[in-house]
Order: C-alpha cells, then sequence, then structure tokens
C-alpha cells in the first residue's frame, strides 16, 4: 500500500481527534460542575445558584453540540479511512462503540433536551436528577470510548481464529476491565474536569476584573476552585497509575517516555530533562533523579525498567516466533485439518501481529532475512524525542494547575478573590488545559505506533485502499467544517459570557435581586 495514504489517512485521523479533543474536555467537566451548583441550589433554594447554573449550562450547551459532532466524525473514520482495521478487530472494536451510543450517547443526548426546557416544568429535584443523568451520560461515553481506545494499547480478552483470518472476543470481560483501559480512564475524565475548572475560574476572574456579575463570579469561582483542587490533584495520582500500567503492557512506550536506551540497575532513575540522540542511542545533558523512575514503574527498589534496546532484541525474537505462526497459518489455508500446523499456530500464534510488521518491506515475511527482521523490531520504537518532550510538558503542566487552584484556595479565604494579580493569572491559564490534553492524546497515540493495536495489526496495514487525492479531498473538507463550526462556537461561547449571567425572573431572594452588575458589592451572609 502507498505510505503516502497511510500517513495522510493517520493525520486525517489525528486532527478529527484534535478538534475532538477541543470540546470533549469541557464537557466532561463542566457536567458534574453543573451538578455541584445545581445541588447547591436545591439544598439552599437561593435562586442565585439557579442563575449560576443556568448561565455554565448555556456554554456546557454550545460546547456539547461541537463535542457530539467531532465525535461521531470520528468513528465514521474507522469505516472510511481504515477500512481493513475495522474488520480485522471490529468484533472487538466495534462493541464498546456500539454500547457507547446506546447506553451513554442517547440517554445523554435525551436528557440534555430535559435539562434545558425543563427548568419550569419539574421540580427542583427532579431537574437535579435530570442534570445527573446528562453528567453519567457523558462520562460513560467516555468510558466506552476508552474501553475501546485502551483494549488498542494493551488488546487483552482476544485472540485470532485463522479460520476467519480476524481477532475475536474470548472473554469480554477482560476487555471491560482492562487495567489500562480503566487507568486511562479516570485519567482522562479528571482532565476534564481540570479543564472545565480551569475555564469557570478563568471567566469568572474576567468578570472580577471589569467588576461584573461578582456575586455570580466569585461563587463559581470558589465552586471551581475546590473542584479543580481535588480533580487536579487525581490527575497527577492517577497519571502516576497510568504509569504504572505501561510497566507491565507497554513497556516500550515507558522506554521511549523516559529516553532510557539501555536497561538500568533496579531502581532506576528519573530523567527530569535531557536531550535524546535517535541516532547515537544516548540522551544528552540528562539530569536524573534516583529511585524515582523505579518507584513509579514497579512501586518497589528491586523492579526492573527495561531500555529500548533490550526490548527491541526481545521484538526481534518474537519476529522470528511470529513468522512460525504465519507459515503455519499459510499452511492451513490449504489444509484446515493439518494438526502439525494447527499446533504451531497455537504455540506462537501470541505473536503473528509481529511478523505482519516485515510486510511494510516484503510481501511474504517468511522472505525476510535477520538483518530485515532486525530493522522490522527497531520499527517498534516510537519517536523517542516527541515523546520525552511531550511527557515532561504535560507533566509540568499537571504540577502547575495544583499550584494554580491552591493560590484559589489562599486567595479566597485571604482576599475574596480580589487579588488583581491572581485575577490575572486565572484568565491566562484558561487554555492551558486543552494544552496539556492535546499533549497527553498525542502521547498515548504516537507511543503505540507502529501499532494500530498493541503487537496485533500493524498501523501501515489497517488502512483503507484509497489514493492520494481522495484523502487530501476529505483532509480539506473536514478541517473547512469544523474549522469552521470552531469559529462559530468560539463567538458564540464569547457572546455568551459577554452577554453573562441575566435572568428575568421575580423572586423575594435579596441576593438575587440585587443588580448582577453591581461590581465589589459585598456578599450576604449565608
Amino acid at each position: 500500500m502507498d505510505m503516502a495514504v497511510i500517513e495522510l489517512s493517520r493525520l486525517q485521523f489525528a486532527l478529527t481527534a484534535m478538534y475532538h479533543f477541543l470540546f470533549v474536555p469541557l464537557t466532561l467537566g463542566l457536567s458534574f460542575m453543573l451538578v455541584i451548583m445545581e445541588s447547591i441550589y436545591v439544598i439552599t433554594k437561593r435562586p442565585i445558584w439557579r442563575i449560576i447554573t443556568r448561565f455554565w449550562g448555556k456554554l456546557f450547551g454550545i460546547n456539547f453540540v461541537l463535542g457530539v459532532a467531532t465525535g461521531l466524525t470520528m468513528e465514521f473514520e474507522f469505516g472510511t479511512n481504515w477500512a481493513y482495521y475495522a474488520h480485522y478487530v471490529g468484533d472487538i472494536f466495534g462493541a464498546p462503540l456500539a454500547i457507547e451510543g446506546l447506553m451513554a450517547f442517547f440517554l445523554e443526548a435525551t436528557m440534555v433536551g430535559v435539562m434545558f426546557f425543563g427548568w419550569d416544568r419539574l421540580s427542583r429535584r427532579q431537574h437535579l436528577a435530570v442534570t445527573f443523568m446528562v453528567a453519567l451520560g457523558t462520562n460513560l461515553s467516555a468510558l466506552w470510548i476508552l474501553i475501546a481506545n485502551g483494549w488498542m494499547q494493551n488488546p487483552v480478552g482476544a485472540t485470532f481464529n485463522p479460520e476467519t483470518m480476524r481477532m475475536e472476543v474470548t472473554d469480554f470481560s477482560a476487555v471491560l476491565f482492562n487495567p489500562v483501559a480503566q487507568a486511562k480512564f479516570v485519567h482522562t475524565v479528571s482532565a476534564g474536569y481540570v479543564c472545565a475548572a480551569t475555564f469557570v475560574m478563568g471567566v469568572s476572574a474576567f468578570y472580577l476584573l471589569k467588576g461584573k456579575w461578582t456575586n455570580v463570579a466569585r461563587r463559581s469561582m470558589m465552586v471551581a476552585a475546590a473542584f479543580g483542587l481535588a480533580s487536579s490533584l487525581s490527575v497527577v495520582v492517577l497519571g502516576d497509575e497510568s504509569g504504572y500500567t505501561l510497566t507491565d503492557n507497554q513497556k516500550m512506550k515507558l522506554a521511549a517516555i523516559e529516553a532510557m536506551w539501555e536497561t538500568e540497575p533496579a531502581p532506576a532513575a528519573i530523567t527530569l530533562v535531557g536531550l535524546p540522540d535517535v541516532a547515537a542511542r544516548t540522551t544528552h545533558f540528562a539530569v536524573k533523579v534516583p529511585y524515582v523512575m523505579g518507584l513509579i514503574g514497579t512501586r518497589s527498589l528491586n523492579g526492573k525498567i527495561d531500555g529500548i534496546e533490550e526490548l527491541v532484541l526481545r521484538a526481534d525474537g518474537r519476529i522470528h516466533s511470529g513468522l512460525i505462526a504465519y507459515d503455519a497459518v499459510e499452511r492451513l489455508k490449504v489444509n484446515r485439518t493439518d494438526p502439525a500446523a494447527r499446533a504451531a499456530f497455537e504455540a506462537h500464534k501470541q505473536d503473528i501481529g509481529f511478523a505482519m510488521l516485515l510486510k511494510r518491506y516484503v510481501a511474504d515475511p517468511r522472505r525476510a532475512d535477520d538483518k530485515l527482521i532486525l530493522k522490522a523490531a527497531w520499527d517498534t520504537v516510537p519517536n523517542v524525542p516527541v515523546m520525552f518532550f511531550l511527557f515532561r510538558g504535560m507533566a509540568a503542566l499537571g504540577f502547575g494547575f495544583i499550584a494554580l487552584f491552591g493560590a484559589a484556595f489562599w486567595c479566597a479565604s485571604t482576599c475574596r478573590f480580589r487579588r488583581r494579580w491572581f485575577l490575572k493569572l486565572a484568565v491566562v491559564a484558561i487554555p492551558l488545559p486543552w494544552l496539556a490534553i492535546e499533549a497527553g492524546w498525542v502521547l498515548a497515540e504516537i507511543g503505540r505506533q507502529p501499532w494500530a493495536v498493541d503487537g496485533v495489526l500493524p498501523t501501515f496495514l489497517g488502512a483503507s485502499s484509497l489514493t492520494v487525492p481522495q484523502v487530501w479531498a476529505t483532509i480539506i473538507g473536514f478541517t473547512a467544517l469544523y474549522g469552521g463550526l470552531a469559529v462559530i462556537e468560539v463567538r458564540l461561547m464569547l457572546a455568551q459570557i459577554r452577554k453573562g449571567p441575566i435572568e428575568h425572573h421575580d423572586t423575594d431572594d435579596q441576593d438575587a435581586t440585587q443588580p448582577l452588575d453591581a461590581g465589589f458589592a459585598p456578599l450576604p451572609a449565608e
């Protein structure tokens, strides 16, 4: 297959995912922040919390529309641009996506309309239940999608069937409770919560700097500070758990993140900064902290973390083993009852995907010599410099969010959000969670290369039989469409923010009836 088509298909999917991750994290986080805000309204019965909930709900709704649109496009691309992938692993990969559509998306899409139009038709508790169902559906969508993606990272509960020439489910519970999927889910949703908390705090800080809607802004900032601090702490803790799962399931990804070319004596040190050199297979100017990587990766002082060169040699051995399984499959095509071929396949079937790496260089992998096999083994190493720097940038932002929300708590207790330097910092910080989330997604997906499904299907074999002009046409079309939609969404969000939390209804609550643009008016006792 033309490698240009494969690379362009990867680019298109990456761009679609990038658009998707611009909208989904805010939707995830805002959904549960709405539950918190509306719960306060139900408990206190203070109308100002209704105003707060409805205001952030409008911003949630605008963002929700684009999240749905980009997510649907990603799922269609598996059929249009990755047809062989869909055929080869669709028996496993399609099930979580179908369940996501039936269980989560329909729940979310149905309840979101009731949430927006049911304020005056439902009781307070009934409406809160609807808001909770929207949040639940939003997060269940993320769960099932990440179960599918987690299987791509760690393909458990499935095996290759030589009779159908496809991967098939053998244990769906293993797919469901895949440790990589579970770690990815909690880490990803926590990152979405940080994104929403930063957004709410930044917009509220903007209002306080302008002296507008200060009662709404201060209350929103208090919720964002508490929600954001808990979420940012969980992101770091759960990110550490994700690193631990890599030790058992994606050793090469972990070694590439650390630019660990050689296996270090236990416990391994973590490299804070350095300059990876792929040609020399070393990391220049490395500054290391002893023991830390061993503790993160093995939870012990005697566990070993394998280096890139050792893992390449293991891949070389697995390719040789996979060639035996590949030859057995070819013999079974001729005679399905061949007992020797069946026995050879059963003994080496776990490595058949490694033999397929050779198809990049030769039509029949069995014709490859040792030099070509070693070259294919080095293909299992992802882009080390990209992995190294992206991880450190993402980690730095993660610790920065803890400091930001910690400062928010300090500012809430000492100055009630009147420190202008902090308010300006909160506004500037609004885009940072998106940078961290995009970096995390790129890190996860580049770290899986050259595999579409780790150890099972190389990426270059999964693409559809398309031409370069066809792929370029869809890339340009999607980019123009979603670029235009992104501009519209941002303009709608900015227009709603400029309009502010304006409500028109009668109430006898003093706090809610005073003008919402009353500047830095003191908050009444509560």
